[in-house]
């Protein structure tokens, strides 16, 4: 099958169209024929050699897939050959067909086209995952939202606001803030040219967030830990500004604050699959109900792969990119 394939580790020069062996299903696991394959920052910091797969998972790029089973494992349950899907993988999207564990596989949520049910599987699950299951965002309280036009940051936003949560968000454009106050964010601020922390006491009248999402790390830790409400939550997701900062613990006790840190990629086969209930419990209806949507901001097909790393890269989109196979 046709597959992206990285020869040595760098720059989207690396990316190439080639080869690889079909894969065939464990006993509990179905192969999906890919028809869409969603592009994360995580697929970039893999290309450059620092984020390799978990043991035994392809290694090739791709955390997310919309597709069709084609074949079913001798002990999987509930899914048959034709059924259209979308899932959540250690790696091997960016091919023409992947081996899934079943747990790992959810229906597409009615009324959504197969091709934007792949931006979904990795945005939806580290959105619930972390806000909603882990910092229990609850109706009227107030969440920070670092990268709100992102493919994570769009979808926290709506699904906060469908919470009944109030939301503030970080972007780096007058167009990005636009964009998150359709989504329904209360306060979009331009970092580029406001101090945000500052403008996160003033909209909260000093009272600050009960919850931030943190793509950034080391760089913002210090005005997100002054930005906590009391008995806040700060859970970082990324490390786009460095892994190492300094830590004001005096403040954090003074707001009984917590700091919590996550990932996704390396969670237990199990793990996943409860989160992914989760999901598909919780998320699915409002998508159906039009409360919520996967903002898709380009396409691309499997050959321009370096194209849409690149524009991943640029961080102007919208939402997210996807590749079609």
């Amino acid at each position: 099958m046709r597959a992206v394939v990285c020869e040595g580790a760098g720059g989207i020069e690396v990316l190439r169209i080639g080869e690889i062996p079909d894969p065939q299903p464990a006993v509990d696991e179905v192969v999906i024929d890919v028809v869409a394959a969603g592009v994360n920052r995580a697929d970039l910091m893999q290309r450059q050699g620092f984020y390799p797969p978990p043991p035994g998972a392809p290694g090739t790029i791709g955390l997310e897939v919309s597709g069709r089973i084609s074949a079913v494992g001798a002990e999987v349950e509930g899914w048959s050959v034709g059924d259209e899907c979308c899932a959540l993988l250690a790696g091997g999207g960016y091919a023409e067909k992947v081996a899934v564990p079943a747990p790992q596989v959810m229906p597409v949520p009615d009324g959504l086209d197969l091709v934007s049910a792949a931006a979904l599987p990795e945005v939806v699950a580290t959105v619930w995952s972390n806000i909603f299951m882990t910092a229990h965002l609850k109706a009227g309280e107030t969440l920070l939202v670092h990268g709100g036009s992102s493919g994570i940051g769009s979808m926290a936003i709506q699904l906060a606001v469908a919470h009944g949560a109030r939301v503030l968000t970080t972007v780096g454009s007058k167009e990005k803030m636009e964009f998150c106050t359709r989504l329904g964010a209360d306060v979009a601020i331009n970092y580029k040219e406001a101090e945000w922390a500052s403008v996160v006491q003033e909209a909260t009248k000093n009272a600050g967030a009960d919850v931030i999402l943190d793509i950034l790390g080391a760089k913002y830790l210090t005005d997100n830990v002054k930005s906590l409400a009391y008995d806040g939550r700060l859970v970082v997701i990324g490390m786009q500004g460095g892994a190492k900062g300094e830590l004001d613990l005096g403040r954090l006790m003074s707001r009984r604050g917590s700091i919590i840190a996550t990932g996704l990629r390396f969670r237990s086969v199990q793990n996943k699959g409860e989160i992914l209930a989760e999901v598909v419990g919780h998320v699915w209806p409002l998508i159906a109900e039009r409360k919520v949507r996967p903002i898709v901001h380009a396409t691309f097909p499997l050959a321009e792969v370096a194209e849409a790393h690149k524009a991943l890269e640029q961080s102007n989109h919208l939402g997210k990119i996807l590749l079609t196979i």
